[in-house]
């Protein structure tokens, strides 16, 4: 059976290896070796326009009949005007125990994020909990300069500027970069280059929702502990710490700087090996990155709101026949072939161990447990450690437990199987040595809570002409009653007034 697809594309073909397209790859012929399904790309559009695409789909009634929607308002747009199927039934009939139990593990909101007057009308995708940003580091320029391994956030700091003191990273002619920073500081999903960890260090929570001591909802961005963390960056920058280009610099050029070794840390998570570090190594295998985690006495509280403003979701156009593909096509993806098809599974789950990226799947989605990061590097420690037989890993921890030990064994390495050992082993690691254990998410009802664009330029600002010194630190006061004048305050009494 044929089904047609809006297909979300992914840079390099998805990384997925040659031959294979996104209509013929290893996920796509074991569902039609399993399921008899195949999917025919009605659209396709890359990643940073395909939320542009789908609504023009929308738009026009010309739904293909499965359809990744990873923006909350076009849902709305759809579940409101009828043109998506009610999959209840669906899902209760269709969809694996285990799958379920996956669901299960985030609590009640994750399947309410897709259910309307009762009806779920979209499968939203289960985020698993990716931790808090590492701080990664040239731990081959500490051994250079006869450094010790950080222990504190504090310490590691002191070590980027004995970096910048040295010019590690530049040429002639060159200033040396520090602490690589994205001008957004945090990000709502924690990637790369943000500042998170500084944040945290004070109990700052910029961009998000919380609950003050008070028990009232307050944008997270105007708080006293924010005060702290801008001027604390404010100090690392005076000090030479902080990039002092920062502001200058794209997304692209960020990766660049640590691509190019121009320098010498930068916050990421986990998975960062992947991207970007696999192509350092790849051009300089004496690059040694290690991670550390510096922020565990400063784990996140419960008082901080998430929202499902970014989830993905999969809908089925309204008058397909066969809705029940898509719980099927789940329950094989991230079950039948993990836990229980120990003979075919092979080849779809050695795409992770290749770092094929999740765009290359026909449902551009993830459903795992909430814990799965950090229950995959225990499973495979274990066997590592001989405490338990690799027979008794799932498929997906066996490709990853495959490609680490192909690394530790220093025969034919690929830059994969470095990436593999470095994220789940030494970064996930760091995270489960510290004890972290995820949070159990308080999620926003009825409303993602953006921040309207006026409102955020005017934050980013703010911030970047206070850590710059373009602004005393008593501006600060300005910017929350600015922030406040400009439809702050009628933002966050909306905000309270649905979550009350």
């Amino acid at each position: 059976m044929t089904y047609t697809l809006g297909q979300m594309s992914g840079a390099n073909n998805s990384n997925l290896p040659a031959g294979n397209t996104y209509e013929d790859s290893a996920y796509t012929r074991y569902l039609k070796e399993i399921l008899n399904v195949q999917n025919e790309n009605a659209y396709m559009e890359r990643e940073d326009r395909y939320d542009e695409y789908v609504n023009v789909l929308v738009n026009d009634h010309t739904l293909p009949d499965v359809l990744v929607v990873s923006d909350r308002e076009t849902l709305n747009v759809l579940v409101e005007n009828d043109m998506v199927e009610d999959l209840t039934e669906v899902y209760a009939n269709c969809t694996s125990p285990r799958i379920k139990a996956m669901y299960n593990s985030y609590g009640p909101q994750l399947l309410g994020a897709g259910t309307f007057d009762g009806k779920l009308m979209a499968l939203p995708e289960a985020v698993i909990d990716h931790g808090p940003c590492l701080l990664w580091m040239r731990k081959d320029w500490m051994d250079q300069l006869g450094l010790a391994e950080p222990e504190t956030l504090e310490e590691a700091m002191d070590i980027i500027q004995v970096f910048q003191e040295n010019r590690m990273g530049a040429e002639e002619g060159e200033d040396p970069v520090g602490l690589v920073c994205d001008t957004n500081f945090v990000s709502t999903t924690s990637q790369n280059y943000s500042v998170e960890p500084v944040f945290e260090k004070f109990y700052s929570y910029p961009r998000r929702w919380i609950k003050d001591k008070d028990g009232e909802i307050v944008y997270g961005s105007l708080t006293e502990e924010t005060r702290s963390a801008v001027a604390y960056l404010r100090e690392l920058y005076e000090r030479g710490i902080l990039d002092q280009n920062f502001a200058l610099r794209a997304q692209n050029n960020l990766r660049d700087l640590v691509v190019e070794g121009k320098c010498g840390a930068f916050f990421g998570l986990w998975w960062a090996p992947n991207n970007p570090l696999m192509d350092v190594a790849e051009n300089d295998p004496e690059a040694d990155w290690e991670p550390y985690y510096l922020t565990a006495e400063y784990q996140e509280k419960d008082n901080v709101y998430a929202s499902f403003r970014d989830n993905k979701y999969v809908v089925v156009r309204k008058g397909y026949e066969h809705p029940e593909i898509v719980m099927k096509i789940i329950s094989v993806l991230f079950d039948y072939s993990r836990f229980e098809d120990e003979e075919n599974a092979d080849e779809i789950n050695s795409y992770f161990a290749l770092n094929v990226d999740p765009t290359a799947r026909p449902l551009v989605i993830n459903v795992d447990y909430n814990e799965a990061i950090y229950n995959v590097t225990k499973d495979i420690r274990r066997v590592m450690s001989g405490k338990q037989k690799a027979s008794n890993l799932s498929a997906l921890e066996k490709s990853y437990y495959d490609a680490c030990m192909k690394y530790l064994s220093g025969k034919h390495v690929t830059v994969e199987d470095w990436a593999a050992y470095k994220s789940r082993i030494s970064a996930v690691g760091v995270l489960v040595d510290g004890h972290y254990s995820s949070v159990r998410r308080t999620y926003l009802v009825d409303s993602d809570g953006e921040i309207p664009n006026m409102l955020a330029s005017l934050e980013k600002n703010a911030f970047i002409q206070m850590i710059m010194g373009e602004q005393p630190m008593d501006y600060f006061d300005t910017f929350v009653e600015e922030w406040y004048d400009q439809g702050g305050r009628e933002l966050t009494e909306k905000i309270r007034e649905e979550n009350s």
